[in-house]
């Protein structure tokens, strides 16, 4: 079958589906199964101690892999500054650069003069209008279902996309919600020409950073099993329920700011679960898609999986 869009030519992939930035999680090992697979896999530089740090991993990257690939900028986290990370992107000529978190502005412009495509994660039509102004090359349209952080809103994908479709010419990419073929096809029918998985792609054998406990987690939660914290500071993100998770709610619900909660939602608390599978002293980022997460597959086995779901679909559709 013929899988061909507007986001499979710009970026050069097999698959119009891209691999979340995933913060701490996204490296070397994860992008290159995505990317092999015949999607776009994508490091996360905001993670990553220094820039030297981030250009090591784009040449341990391109050691697994030929294939274009994405760098994402999470430019939202708190007090780390992206300029060397960017430039380190365009020394090494990378193909595609994603920005999410904050003001792309300064990417953008940073990247006109290279052959660089920039990909824009927006949660809101408004945004996606500005992001196309701006010279992004594509948008991401992340729905509230989303895990990570989300837009203020509250707007469901269902009803988002289509939204974001009839607003720009640019291509736009399905975000949230998202995890099998079916939701692939979903995407597409309402307009979308691509899709971007996070919470999907940590629960496969390559997303070697994330600790046992976190993806059984995955496995076992249903969809009920998140909830939004950070919303009274203006920051939604939808994180798995536990206990830890629980407490800063409490704690936000009674001191709404940020100096209130920073030690609890701070990069160190996050890894205490991820990394170390401590869940009684952190939190993981999840979205309500893992009501439909159930195994651990490798990459290239949930990538058939999705392809042959979507085939399928297609036929029905008499394609």
């Amino acid at each position: 079958m013929n899988w061909k869009t507007r986001i499979t030519d710009l970026f050069q992939i097999e698959y119009p589906i891209i691999q979340g930035g995933l913060a701490y999680l996204a490296y070397a090992e994860l992008a290159a199964a995505v990317s092999n697979a015949g999607g776009l896999g994508q490091i996360t530089a905001m993670s990553l101690p220094t820039a030297e740090d981030l250009r090591n991993e784009i040449r341990q990257l391109r050691s697994l892999s030929s294939k274009p690939f994405g760098v994402n900028f999470a430019i939202g986290m708190h007090g780390i500054g992206y300029e060397d990370r960017v430039q380190v992107a365009i020394d090494e000529q990378v193909p595609v650069v994603t920005i999410t978190g904050g003001n792309p502005t300064p990417i953008v412009n940073m990247l006109k003069p290279t052959t660089i495509k920039s990909l824009v994660l927006v949660a809101s039509r408004r945004q996606a209008q500005k992001a196309e102004q701006q010279g992004a090359d594509a948008v991401i349209v992340v729905g509230q279902e989303g895990g990570g952080h989300l837009g203020r809103d509250d707007i469901g994908t269902m009803v988002l996309i289509p939204q974001v479709v009839d607003a720009v010419k640019i291509p736009v990419i399905a975000s949230g919600g998202i995890g099998d073929g079916r939701g692939w096809m979903a995407a597409h029918a309402l307009g979308a020409e691509g899709i971007e998985m996070g919470t999907r792609f940590i629960a496969t054998q390559e997303c070697v950073h994330a600790s046992s406990s976190y993806k059984q987690a995955l496995i076992d939660g249903s969809e009920t099993d998140t909830i939004v914290i950070k919303r009274l500071i203006g920051a939604p993100a939808r994180v798995l329920r536990n206990d830890y998770a629980q407490t800063i709610l409490e704690i936000e619900k009674e001191t709404p700011t940020y100096e209130a909660i920073k030690d609890y939602i701070s990069g160190t608390a996050n890894k205490r679960w991820i990394y170390d599978g401590i869940e009684t002293e952190g939190f993981g980022f999840g979205g309500q898609v893992t009501g439909m997460i159930h195994d651990i597959p490798t990459v290239s086995e949930l990538m058939k999986r999705m392809v042959d779901e979507a085939k399928d679909i297609r036929k029905k559709w008499g394609e």
